[in-house]
């Protein structure tokens, strides 16, 4: 189809997303108070209250209820808020409003929750569980682990994406590659082995994304992921710009309110530097290229991430390597948590948790990100702009930690 085709085609169906959702939007606002049933996806304790996130079918919800009310993430309720102060922009971005009435409904206990059971059970305590909760099921962190994360500069790390994709798709092959290997000498020898176990690869991982929920990077990852492989069969470079620019569009295209997912922008961006590394340093030597790329790819986001989370700390220099480390010890604890042994790391992981840092906040000044976003694009078709942008890089990390005081 010719591209031009293609992005008419997109924009037309996001219209009709756009007003499928406006009229959703518009029978929660054509009275002054709605009832729903939600289920809780976070809570965050204040000083005297607590918010809860809420998630419904259309929409996500936050609201405040007092603090001595006892509920649990995962909890479903039915709610009463009120609705005359939402915007159209504030239901798909998520909506805080006041909450008139609610009761807790009873939920019958599903695999999911079996899978949590799984995990509790190999932990006595609740933060390890609630990191592993995070990494195997996308259920959201509290703010004490979040923060923790973000000191250490491992977020990417928590939230389901490309990099978990990966992992998982590799213990999905070989797990399947040597009986699927005897089968197809046997009855099909005619098929291509790898792209089968390719396919079957990809259509669990789709089962895993709706049995988690839509995770903005996870879904982000999968869609470029088919639209690579689509791509490979047609003999076309399947890492590129052009690929990740239609995954975006695509994605936007059937849920337009991704369009105010920081984690969904995030991973984009996150994707666009991996693609710029292999443009410029494709020649690199592939083992110095592996532990290089993970440093590269530490210190060229941070300009970008501390526009929006100012925290920084000296253990962030960790996050490269624990970024490597995590490639093993996610498989790892797959394993443990399957076969019940992860207590046993327990007290590394409590370590590492309760490791106390002198967290200082530095934030990205916004010429300085408008600057940086502009020489980051303008870097996909000119190498000198590449050169610049690593002189940015350097000079904003240098600024960010503070090191300049160890030049003078």
């Amino acid at each position: 189809m010719n591209k031009n085709r293609l992005v008419l085609l997109l924009l037309f169906i996001f219209l009709i997303n756009i007003s499928i959702e406006h009229k959703k939007y518009e029978e929660i606002i054509s009275e002054e108070i709605y009832e729903s049933k939600v289920s809780i996806l976070n809570i965050y304790d204040k000083n005297d209250y607590q918010v809860l996130k809420l998630k419904a079918n259309n929409f996500i919800l936050y609201t405040s209820i007092d603090k001595e009310i006892k509920l649990e993430k995962l909890d479903i309720l039915n709610i009463v808020f009120v609705t005359n102060k939402i915007s159209f922009i504030d239901y798909l971005k998520g909506f805080y409003s006041k909450t008139i009435y609610f009761d807790k409904v009873k939920r019958d206990v599903d695999f999911k929750d079996k899978i949590i059971y799984k995990i509790d059970s190999n932990h006595q305590d609740e933060m390890i569980s609630e990191l592993f909760q995070a990494l195997f099921l996308a259920i959201p962190i509290s703010s004490n682990l979040r923060d923790i994360c973000t000191n250490y500069g491992i977020s990417h790390l928590i939230a389901l994406s490309g990099f978990h994709i990966a992992v998982i798709s590799f213990v999905i092959y070989w797990i399947l590659y040597f009986p699927y290997t005897y089968f197809h000498k046997r009855y099909f020898p005619f098929r291509n082995r790898k792209f089968d176990l390719l396919i079957v690869c990809m259509l669990v991982l789709f089962g895993y994304l709706f049995f988690v929920g839509i995770v903005p990077s996870l879904l982000r990852s999968l869609i470029m992921l088919l639209i690579s492989v689509i791509l490979l069969r047609n003999n076309i470079k399947i890492f590129s710009f052009g690929t990740l620019l239609y995954t975006v569009l695509l994605i936007i295209t059937f849920i337009p309110s991704f369009i105010f997912s920081l984690g969904f922008w995030f991973s984009v961006i996150a994707v666009f530097y991996i693609i710029l590394y292999m443009k410029y340093f494709f020649n690199m030597n592939k083992y110095l290229s592996f532990a290089f790329f993970n440093f590269w790819m530490f210190l060229i986001f941070n300009p970008i991430v501390h526009f929006y989370f100012p925290q920084t700390s000296y253990e962030q220099f960790l996050s490269p390597i624990i970024t490597i480390f995590f490639t093993l010890f996610y498989p790892f604890e797959i394993f443990a948590h399957i076969f019940d042994f992860a207590i046993y790391f327990d007290g590394v992981l409590k370590l590492f948790l309760e490791h106390k840092m002198n967290v200082f906040e530095v934030v990205t000044p916004f010429y300085f990100f408008v600057i940086y976003i502009a020489v980051s694009l303008f870097s996909t078709i000119n190498k000198m702009a590449f050169f610049f942008l690593n002189i940015l890089m350097i000079l904003f990390n240098f600024y960010l930690f503070n090191l300049f005081c160890f030049l003078l």
